[in-house]
């Protein structure tokens, strides 16, 4: 009865595992290994006019020199391409910071007050063969988004909410870089 039950829980294990789908392979062509990403240049507006369907425009600066430095982060922890000078680099990635936005998702129970929000950083990026210039794909208003709360024992301030946003970015970036082959 042992030996019955000790070849089940190996059946069951070795089925699981085999049945895994994950791989940590990239959809890169083979001869694509390193990318220069250009410093992002912010190009949000904070004089532009409010709308009816937006109160305001908030600013925050230096949030380009963040973006830049977190998405070289993540394709340095990624590992698929590495980080060339502009000259020697097989991609290069320009990008814009477009939008910042923080919108309430929850409110207290009274109605009054915001408990917890949403910041979103977007983001136009296109990214070059940097051997013949060709363009490989380009998105507008790509985001990345981070939820927090607001009050509360799990409050998180808004500077770190927003970093959360820039990582969230940053990982969306390195994936569609190197998966969206």
């Amino acid at each position: 009865m042992k030996r019955v039950f000790t070849f089940f829980v190996l059946s069951v294990f070795l089925i699981v595992a085999g049945g895994c789908g994950y791989t940590a392979t990239t959809l890169l062509p083979p001869d694509i290994k390193s990318i220069h990403v250009a410093n992002f240049t912010n190009k949000i507006d904070p004089a532009k006019e409010v709308s009816d369907k937006r109160s305001a425009f908030f600013y925050r600066p230096g949030m380009e020199t963040e973006i830049t430095k977190a998405v070289i982060d993540e394709f340095i922890f990624d590992r698929h391409l590495d980080i060339m000078p502009p000259k020697q680099s097989d991609l290069l990635m320009e990008g814009q910071l477009v939008d910042l936005q923080e919108y309430p998702l929850s409110y207290s129970s009274g109605g009054g007050s915001i408990t917890e929000s949403r910041v979103e950083v977007f983001v136009d990026i296109e990214v070059y063969d940097n051997r013949s210039g060709d363009l490989l794909w380009k998105e507008n208003s790509f985001m990345g988004q981070f939820d927090f709360d607001i009050s509360g024992p799990a409050a998180i301030p808004e500077a770190a909410a927003i970093k959360g946003a820039i990582r969230d970015l940053a990982k969306r970036i390195v994936e569609r870089t190197v998966e969206s082959w």
